[in-house]
C-alpha cells in the first residue's frame, strides 16, 4: 500500500503540473505571436521573475522544507497542528505585507540588481512600471505554498498541485481580453499575475477548509514552536537564496544582450515541463514520505521511497533530456515561429534550451536528493553546497560571457546544477541506508541510460527525414508530433526489451494509482 500511495501522490502531482505547463505553452505560444522577443517582453519577464524569486527564497523552498516535517509530525501525532499552523500563516502575512509594500517602494532598485543591462534604454521603466503592479503577487503565492505544504503532508495532492493552473488560466484570458480591447498587452499581463494569486489563495483555502483546518484570524506572535521554526529555516532561507543569485547572474548577463532574457526565459519554460512534472513532483511527495518514514524507524521503508523516486525521476527525465537536446531546433520553430517571432530568436533559443537540457538530469535529482536532509532538519548541509554551486554558477556566467554571449547563463546555470548534486550525492553517503541504492535502481539505471540513447539516434534520423513538413505551415505541427510520438515510442520499446522497466508494470501501477486516489483525496 505504502508504494501505491507513493506512486499515487507521484502521478496526482505529476499529472496536475502536466496540466499547468500545457497551458504555460498556451500562454507563452501567445506571448511569442503578440509581442516576439523584444523589450516590452523583456520587461515583463524581468517583472514577473521578481515576485517569483523571492516566494522561491522565502516560501516554497526553504519555508515549506523547515514547516512540512513538524507540521506532518504533530498531525500524526495527534497535537495541535492546526494552531501551529494559523501562528506560521498569519506571521507570514504580516512579514509578508511588509516586505512586499517596502519592495514595490524600491522597485528601480530591485530592476537594476536583476538587469543592469537595461539602465541603457527603455526596457528599465517598463520593468519597473510592471514591476511594481505584479509584486504583490509574493504575498498570495506564499502563502499559496504555506496552505499547499498543509496540504501536502496529510495527503491531500490534487488542490496543490492544481492551483497553479490558474496562473495560466488568467494569463491566457488576459491576452485575449487585452487582444479585444486593444489594453497594451504588457501591463495587462502585469496585472494578471496579482489577479492569479487572489484565485490560487482562495482556492487553496477552500481546501485546507475541507481538510478540517478552520485557520481562523489570529493576531501575529513569536511561539516557542515559531522560533524553532525559524532556527531549522533559516539555513535553507540562505541556501534559497544563494540558489535565487545564480538567477540574477543569469540575468544580469543576459540583460546586456538585446532579446536575451526572453530567449532565455522561452527556453526555460520548455525544460521546466518536464523539471516540473517530475522533479517537482517527486520532490512535494518525497519530502512527507521521507519524514513519516525515517521518524518512525522504518528505514527499509525509507530507502524503498527514495530509490522508488529516484527511479521514476530518472525514467522520465533521461529521456526528455535528450529529446529536448536533439530536437531543440524544430520544438522552438514549432511552438514559438509565427506573429512577431523571428528565425533569429529560434536559433538563440534552441541554443539556450539544449544548453539547459543537459542539465535537465541534475535538476531533477536535486528534488529527489535534497528531501534526504530536509527530513533530517538538516538544512546546514545544503546552504554549504549551495554556496559553493553559487561560486561556480557566477565563474562560468562571468567568465565565459565575453567568449560566449549570452549563452554563458544557460551553461553556468546546467554545470552549478550538476556541481549541486555530486555535494548532495557525496553528502547522503554517510546517511546509511536509506540513502543507498537499492539492487533494482543499480540494475535499472544503464539500461534507462541505453534506452534513452537509442531513442535519440533514432530523433535524430526522423528529424532529418521530417524537416521539409515541420517547415511547412499547414503539416508542422504534425510533424513535431510525429517526432514526440515516435521518439516515446521506440524509447518505451527499447527500455521494455532491455529491461529498464515493464509496460505491464507501469499500467498496473497506474491503475492502482487512480484507484487509491479517491481514497486519498477524501
Amino acid at each position: 500500500m505504502a508504494r501505491i500511495r507513493l506512486v499515487a501522490g507521484f502521478l496526482t502531482v505529476g499529472l496536475w503540473t502536466l496540466l499547468s505547463r500545457v497551458f504555460g505553452f498556451a500562454r507563452d505560444v501567445m506571448m511569442a505571436a503578440y509581442l516576439g522577443a523584444g523589450p516590452v517582453t523583456d520587461a515583463f519577464f524581468v517583472a514577473f521573475s521578481l515576485p517569483n524569486m523571492f516566494r522561491r527564497f522565502f516560501a516554497e523552498g526553504a519555508f515549506n522544507f523547515a514547516f512540512v516535517p513538524i507540521f506532518a509530525k504533530k498531525h500524526e501525532a495527534g497535537e495541535d497542528a492546526e494552531s501551529f499552523a494559523r501562528d506560521a500563516f498569519w506571521g507570514m502575512a504580516a512579514i509578508l505585507l511588509v516586505f512586499s509594500t517596502l519592495a514595490v517602494i524600491a522597485m528601480p532598485i530591485l530592476v537594476w540588481g536583476m538587469a543592469a543591462g537595461f539602465g541603457q534604454d527603455e526596457r528599465f521603466d517598463m520593468a519597473v512600471l510592471f514591476g511594481r503592479v505584479a509584486f504583490p503577487y509574493i504575498f498570495f503565492i506564499s502563502l499559496v505554498a504555506l496552505l499547499s505544504g498543509m496540504l501536502n503532508a496529510v495527503g491531500r495532492f490534487t488542490a496543490a498541485a492544481a492551483a497553479p493552473v490558474l496562473l495560466n488560466v488568467v494569463f491566457v484570458a488576459a491576452m485575449l481580453l487585452a487582444d479585444r480591447a486593444d489594453w497594451p498587452m504588457g501591463l495587462t499581463l502585469s496585472f494578471a499575475v496579482p489577479v492569479a494569486g487572489v484565485a490560487q489563495l482562495a482556492m487553496l483555502w477552500i481546501a485546507v477548509q475541507r481538510a478540517g483546518f478552520a485557520m481562523r484570524w489570529r493576531r501575529p506572535r513569536l511561539t516557542p514552536e515559531l522560533k524553532r521554526l525559524a532556527i531549522i529555516a533559516a539555513p535553507a532561507v540562505l541556501a534559497g537564496g544563494v540558489v535565487q543569485i545564480n538567477l540574477i547572474v543569469g540575468r544580469q548577463v543576459a540583460s546586456f544582450t538585446e532579446n536575451a532574457v526572453s530567449w532565455l526565459s522561452y527556453a526555460d519554460r520548455l525544460y521546466q515541463l518536464p523539471l516540473g512534472v517530475v522533479g517537482i513532483a517527486v520532490g512535494v511527495v518525497l519530502l512527507p514520505e521521507l519524514s513519516r518514514r525515517l521518524r518512525a524507524g522504518d528505514v527499509g521503508a525509507g530507502q524503498h521511497s527514495f530509490n522508488r523516486g529516484l527511479e521514476f525521476s530518472l525514467f522520465l527525465t533521461l529521456p526528455s533530456a535528450v529529446a529536448l537536446m536533439v530536437i531543440a531546433a524544430p520544438i522552438i520553430s514549432v511552438l514559438f515561429g509565427r506573429g512577431a517571432w523571428t528565425q533569429a530568436d529560434t536559433d538563440a533559443t534552441a541554443l539556450a534550451l539544449a544548453i539547459y537540457a543537459a542539465g535537465l538530469p541534475a535538476f531533477v535529482l536535486h528534488k529527489v536528493l535534497q528531501p534526504l536532509y530536509y527530513a533530517r532538519h538538516d538544512t546546514r548541509r545544503p546552504f554549504k553546497f549551495a554556496v559553493v554551486s553559487m561560486l561556480v554558477n557566477a565563474l562560468v556566467a562571468i567568465g565565459l560571457m565575453p567568449l560566449i554571449g549570452f549563452v554563458a547563463a544557460a551553461l553556468a546555470t546546467s554545470v552549478a546544477a550538476w556541481v549541486m548534486v555530486w555535494q548532495l550525492w557525496h553528502g547522503s553517503r554517510e546517511m546509511g541506508q536509506a540513502a543507498q541504492i537499492d539492487a533494482q535502481m543499480r540494475a535499472r539505471f544503464w539500461r534507462i541510460v541505453t534506452a534513452a540513447l537509442i531513442m535519440g539516434g533514432t530523433l535524430l534520423g526522423l528529424q532529418a527525414l521530417l524537416a521539409p513538413w515541420i517547415e511547412v505551415s499547414g503539416l508542422r505541427y504534425l510533424a513535431l508530433l510525429a517526432l514526440i510520438v515516435g521518439g516515446g515510442a521506440v524509447y518505451f520499446v527499447a527500455g521494455h526489451l532491455f529491461g529498464a522497466f515493464r509496460l505491464s508494470e507501469i499500467r498496473t501501477q497506474i491503475r492502482r494509482a487512480r484507484q487509491s486516489s479517491p481514497a486519498q483525496e477524501g
